[in-house]
């Protein structure tokens, strides 16, 4: 199962994404919980961690391969590991059936990790931690088919969203919108996704936010992908 090869671009663009982290489904019901969610996901997002990069330790080739066979929706994978690993665990994950990779600017092989995601046939991105400037997106821009903002310390669960987080937002729509690209670039917000968040990430420019507790663990999931959708 494979979405279509023009995927990214026929993404909605009228209203907030949902895309959905696989991190806070059960995950030993992973089949059940991506069915459950999957007629209201727009994006799964698969997060890897290698405890070194990230204080975390999550996900797998295999546990991805597994997915792919579940669900024709877009895969997205967010690899946080360090740069002596990252090209192994992107020929790892694209064979494992990834739609789109994204890696870290922080990783000082980031660009060439890039052009290895586009010759794999796969659609490229970027994850910027907090500490790291918007512009350092800039130059790689050509080369993306999504930016994506940590709003939280990176790899740990249950923070708030940190203060300048829609600031960066607003400044990362401004840059893709000045760089006049002919391909489309989706701006995504990831960490501190809360009721009260929601609304802000959206009027910043967010197009799409990495949904976690807040979607798996409502009782009411169709009122609240509703809400998610109606933020416009």
């Amino acid at each position: 199962m494979k979405p279509a090869a023009n995927w990214i671009e026929t993404l909605p663009a009228n209203r907030l994404m949902a895309e959905m982290s696989l991190w806070s489904a059960d995950l030993a019901r992973m089949e059940t919980e991506i069915h459950r969610v999957e007629a209201q996901t727009d994006i799964f997002h698969v997060d890897v961690a290698d405890g070194h990069f990230s204080p975390a330790f999550l996900f797998f080739p295999d546990l991805m391969a597994r997915c792919r066979k579940i669900s024709p929706k877009p895969f997205h994978v967010h690899l946080m590991v360090k740069d002596e690993v990252l090209e192994s665990q992107i020929e790892q994950f694209a064979e494992a059936g990834a739609d789109l990779i994204s890696v870290h600017a922080e990783n000082t092989n980031c660009a060439e990790a890039l052009k290895m995601i586009a010759g794999l046939g796969l659609k490229a991105g970027v994850v910027l931690q907090l500490h790291t400037p918007v512009a350092a997106a800039k130059a790689l821009l050509p080369h993306i088919s999504m930016l994506t903002l940590l709003g939280t310390r990176i790899g740990i669960k249950g923070q708030g969203l940190d203060e300048t987080a829609t600031t960066r937002l607003q400044e990362s729509k401004a840059m893709i919108a000045a760089a006049k690209l002919a391909h489309r670039i989706v701006l995504a917000a990831d960490g501190g996704i809360r009721d009260h968040t929601v609304p802000l990430l959206r009027k910043a420019g967010a197009e799409t936010i990495v949904m976690g507790s807040l979607a798996f663990n409502d009782k009411d999931f169709a009122s609240r992908m509703a809400w998610v959708h109606a933020q416009g």
